[in-house]
């Protein structure tokens, strides 16, 4: 028996991807800091417990020390609903296997990579469960299974769920360990669980395998959010559960007062919070319970901050697709929860109430939207997204149409959708689409990344330019790389704009940057508010209306006394949407 305070623990993080829980940097999940927790509840001391990125082990070969001679490794990981990532690049299989290969002492592998593992992280494909050489696999919670261990130990553990009494301890006990994150504090947001499960049985998701949801009060979520503020955490998603509305409720109805004590709660916690935002919200709520999905809407949108997402999983707008695979909502009804939210949620910061009175007796003067405004300039409160999912049984050459005309008419209704995530399934044991595997993924595979194209082109670069006109201002964008002489940032939040700016600047810093152009899913702006007499070629050029010609010009009769001198003698070009009054860094 080794005793649990004298063992050294090292967890290394190879980020993970599910329908209702995410974790790859900026973010980071709840499966390391629960397991850290763990480890500290059954008796490891805090210092005693390590933790590293998959990113930081390819970057740093001396941190495999870590790896080598800890007592206890404990790797957590796995995609289910693989994409595309910017802040970090998920662990491949081998590289999993690597880390067992090294490992001295104990290993144990949990999360999501339990559901099964491919070839490599990408859709179309099948999985199988595989331990990966480690010496246990965690075949239900990988926290109950690291304490279980060290309490035991190291000699073994049945496979178990925790309790919430169990989470709501591991939970506080575990948030130390955001402090060794790499992108701690200023460029980190904490992935919160409300919830986990599913009551519906959608025939491709895991989330289901985790039973019926088992809701977390709200005292609990904001002493953990509290926690994670000690140690200087201040952004935050409610990112694990199925279904936001149905917090606190039976699993299916909307319970509003649960939410308001939740949003409430955090913030009050952590009145200086940078980013509250969400991500799941199951469309099928607002159609059963639409008054009380409002009020809920409201509720979350009166708490969060801009830019806010609610991810809506149609799936598919095809009518046989929904049938073999019971998805839950028709297109039409989709579209309702559609317009719901940019009711409720499509409003932006700034906007007076008495302008957007509520409908009906007149006694209410709340906000309402959607906000489509093109001299708009901050990002709605909360939008729909909307995910597509291909190669699922019944899909025909008609899907493909039916998931344009959906998305069409969304736009062509005024409506607005902050993100449209296509992907094709993966499909993994113990799921209904098992059997079927990849093989209509596979067969559709032209038909795919036609349609796909299509959409980029004729959905989402007009949505994107209605959710974000040229002048919106998007703050705090943090800086990420350099490519093509630009460098690309995005805030902190749920499905963030990818932004290009003009030059290469100074990485790991944060600006304010101004909306001037837009691609399929990324905006180009400028540094806001931009100084005219400063500003750069490149910079000017971007300005709508602008070009290479009049940046020229614009160079050449600098300086301007105010922004107004420069609109009167430059043709009409609207800079207050880019410039303070003042910002033409003059003195008087």
């Amino acid at each position: 028996m080794k005793e649990p305070a004298t063992l050294d623990v090292t967890i290394v993080d190879g980020y993970v991807d599910e329908p209702a829980h995410f974790g790859v940097p900026p973010y980071i999940s709840t499966y390391p800091r629960f397991a850290a927790g763990a480890a500290v509840d059954a008796g490891v001391p805090p210092e005693r417990v390590t933790y590293h990125t998959i990113d930081e082990l390819r970057e740093d070969r001396a941190k495999w020390r870590d790896v080598v001679e800890a007592d206890l490794l404990v790797y957590v990981g796995g995609m289910t609903v693989p994409g595309k990532y910017v802040g970090g690049t998920p662990a491949e299989p081998d590289e999993v296997k690597e880390l067992a290969w090294n490992a001295e002492g104990t290993s144990v592998m949990g999360g999501p990579v339990r559901f099964g593992v491919g070839e490599a992280n990408e859709g179309a494909s099948e999985t199988e469960r595989q331990n990966l050489d480690y010496d246990f696999l965690a075949g239900a919670d990988i926290e109950a299974a690291v304490y279980d261990l060290v309490h035991g130990g190291l000699e073994g553990f049945e496979d178990r769920y925790r309790d919430n009494a169990e989470l709501d301890r591991w939970a506080a006990k575990g948030a130390f360990i955001i402090e060794q994150h790499p992108d701690h504090p200023d460029y980190l947001i904490c992935e919160m669980e409300t919830s986990r499960g599913c009551p519906y049985r959608c025939s491709f998701c895991t989330e289901p395998m985790y039973g019926d949801p088992d809701f977390r009060t709200p005292d609990a979520v904001v002493s953990e959010v509290d926690a994670l503020a000690t140690h200087g955490a201040r952004h935050f998603r409610l990112g694990r559960q199925a279904d936001i509305l149905a917090y606190g409720g039976d699993g299916e109805a909307p319970n509003p007062e649960a939410l308001r004590e939740l949003y409430g709660g955090i913030r009050n916690a952590v009145p200086d919070l940078g980013t509250l935002h969400l991500d799941n919200m199951n469309p099928v709520t607002i159609t059963e319970y639409p008054e009380k999905s409002r009020e809920g809407i409201r509720i979350i949108a009166e708490h969060n901050t801009p830019g806010d997402t609610a991810a809506f999983g149609l799936e598919s707008a095809d009518p046989l697709v929904q049938e073999e695979n019971n998805l839950l909502v028709t297109a039409e009804e989709c579209l309702e929860a559609v317009r719901v939210v940019n009711e409720e949620g499509g409003w932006r910061p700034g906007e007076e109430p008495e302008a957007r009175s509520a409908s009906g007796s007149g006694t209410e003067s709340r906000v309402r939207g959607p906000s489509v405004d093109p001299n708009a300039d901050r990002l709605p409160k909360l939008l729909p997204g909307i995910n597509l999912v291909h190669g699922l049984m019944g899909e025909r050459r008609e899907t493909f149409e039916h998931n344009k005309q959906f998305l069409q008419d969304v736009y062509d209704e005024g409506l607005m959708l902050r993100r449209i995530n296509i992907r094709q399934v993966m499909a993994f044991e113990g799921t209904e689409m098992a059997e079927t595997g990849a093989d209509i993924a596979h067969d559709h595979k032209k038909l795919f990344k036609q349609y796909k194209r299509e959409v980029r082109e004729e959905i989402d670069n007009p949505m994107l330019q209605r959710v974000a006109p040229p002048g919106t201002v998007l703050p705090n964008v943090y800086l990420e790389y350099h490519q093509d002489g630009k460098t690309f940032g995005r805030q902190l939040g749920t499905y963030a704009l990818l932004v290009g700016i003009p030059g290469e600047r100074e990485l790991g810093r944060t600006v304010d940057v101004a909306v001037t152009d837009h691609g399929f899913r990324s905006v180009s702006g400028v540094p806001y508010p931009l100084d005219v007499n400063s500003a750069s070629m490149d910079e000017l050029r971007m300005l709508p209306g602008v070009g290479k010609q009049r940046a020229g010009n614009i160079v050449v009769d600098r300086p301007y006394d105010s922004v107004a001198e420069f609109d009167d003698g430059g043709g009409g070009i609207d800079l207050e949407k880019f410039c303070d009054a003042d910002s033409t860094g003059r003195a008087d």
